[in-house]
């Protein structure tokens, strides 16, 4: 059998994006070829422009081609996938669905693995195990977002089995990450309180499902309606604790989401984390949080708000030099133009 050609878009050390072509050979095991159709552009994939790999991880298509050990996926369905490629089967992490936090050696992530294939890109070719049934009433450009956002999201609000109805769930910050929590949150029915520096989002936010609204800059304090029981901290900078520790419930839990620079510190007061016994949870996604994300997604009509760019060096481009400035309105995704 021929082998399979495809584009791809890398980043350089300059900071260009170029177009490439990457060569598979025939399919084998329970390898897919998929026809990417859309890709949601990510922060991460920011970081990942002067590496030289190919760029994106949130990729959603149609199956093109199956392997010959696939079991479920036929050829025509629409998939998408995220951060992890695979696993080693056998460490802990990767036994009980953490291949982000594989321990045998390199992961097999986005940015580790696979450094020659992306969702930016014509075609892609991952293994079945880590592919994912797009729901019929969830449209592939809403979907792109979520394979890597949206999971986000929904691993803090559910993973840990902390978030109940009911609850008061605060978010900061509405950008790609917090204007997904909002909707999350509100269709899990928990009360949401979105915290922003002006006035600017509030018309936005309530639209999204928010209970409430408070602005933070220039106060004092905070008045909410309510003690916060869940905090996710969605904004690229940390909260002012001065703020917000007085307005978190005794038992709270801390989710930090956004990827901010790798030296940045997460400084909590050390007496008022102490006696409220809260708790401080880096949540990374389980692999079977993406099967129930898109569902719940489906099932409630939640879809990030889309900034389109066309697949191309010159789309691309233009599509993360707005995500670089903070002028993406919420989620970036890609097209592949007809």
């Amino acid at each position: 059998m021929a082998p399979h050609r495809f584009k791809v878009y890398k980043g350089t050390p300059s900071g260009e994006i170029i177009e490439a072509v990457t060569e598979r050979q025939a399919l084998t095991g329970d390898e897919v070829l998929i026809d990417v159709t859309h890709s949601g552009v990510c922060g991460t994939d920011v970081h990942y422009i002067q590496s030289g790999i190919a760029l994106g991880h949130e990729g959603v298509g149609v199956v093109k081609e199956i392997g010959p050990e696939v079991k479920t996926l036929k050829i025509g369905d629409r998939v998408g996938w995220g951060y992890p490629s695979g696993d080693c089967g056998t460490c802990d992490s990767c036994i009980n669905g953490f291949p982000i936090r594989c321990e045998s050696g390199i992961p097999k992530m986005y940015g580790f693995d696979c450094t020659d294939s992306g969702s930016f890109a014509t075609a892609a070719v991952r293994s079945e195990a880590f592919l994912f049934p797009i729901p019929n009433a969830l449209p592939s450009d809403a979907a792109a977002p979520l394979m890597c956002g949206g999971v986000t999201v929904w691993s803090a609000l559910t993973l840990h089995g902390l978030v109940k109805p009911n609850d008061t769930v605060g978010v900061i910050g509405i950008g790609g990450l917090g204007h997904l929590a909002i909707q999350f949150a509100k269709a899990m029915g928990c009360e949401v309180v979105v915290f922003s520096t002006t006035e600017s989002k509030r018309e936005q936010a309530m639209k999204l499902g928010a209970s409430h609204f408070v602005t933070t800059q220039g106060k004092p304090e905070l008045s909410v309606p309510r003690p916060i029981n869940h905090l996710l901290i969605t904004a690229s900078r940390n909260p002012d604790w001065k703020l917000f520790m007085p307005i978190i419930a005794k038992g709270g839990s801390i989710f930090p989401m956004a990827l901010l620079d790798v030296e940045a510190r997460l400084d909590i007061p050390y007496l008022d984390f102490l006696t409220k016994g809260l708790q401080i949870i880096s949540s990374l996604p389980n692999m079977t949080l993406y099967r129930s994300m898109l569902l719940f997604a489906a099932r409630h009509g939640i879809s990030p708000i889309i900034d389109r760019d066309d697949m191309s060096v010159e789309g691309i481009t233009k599509s993360l030099n707005k995500l670089k400035e903070g002028k993406t309105r919420y989620r970036g995704v890609l097209y592949k133009a007809e």
